[in-house]
């Protein structure tokens, strides 16, 4: 540990975290448990901020925890073939790649769906509220997750 010692808000603040997010890093073992203060405050160091901006850009890159604990492992360890760190980002790539002809599709229907109410109307005689009623008693297209980063 340096000499500099940061308590979990002040982690917070540099990193751009917050600190719900940070305990949960800690609980998913992403990061690891800070040593204590005789007031038992989590006291992080220069290494804990380092790992955490990594956790972070990894994460807006759309990496699943588990992706990124295997980029941790592998950072953890450099003396590793990085064989595995290629793959996996193979594998991510796949991932966006697929992700984005979804978003595509679902850009399709939803200009298709806008394209059903042109003018100003009754909610009632409204195209897109139609559309959307058709579509729940029909089958609707599978579009994937609409949720980022559920993979």
């Amino acid at each position: 540990m340096t000499a500099s010692l940061l308590k979990i808000g002040e982690l917070a603040s540099r990193t751009g975290s917050s600190v719900e997010t940070i305990r949960y890093y800690e609980q998913q073992n992403l990061l690891p448990q800070p040593p204590r203060s005789a007031g038992n405050y989590r006291l992080y160091g220069d290494a804990h901020v380092k790992r955490l901006q990594f956790i972070r850009h990894c994460r807006s890159l759309d990496m699943t925890l588990d992706e990124i604990r295997a980029l941790l492992d592998f950072r953890d360890h450099p003396q590793q073939d990085c064989t595995g760190v290629n793959a996996l980002l193979d594998h991510h790539i796949g991932h966006v790649a697929h992700r984005i002809e979804e978003l595509r599709a679902l850009q399709i229907q939803l200009e298709e769906l806008r394209s059903r109410c042109r003018g100003t109307q009754t909610a009632e005689a409204c195209g897109i509220l139609q559309g959307l009623e058709d579509v729940e008693t029909g089958e609707p297209k599978n579009l994937g997750s609409h949720a980022g980063g559920c993979h």
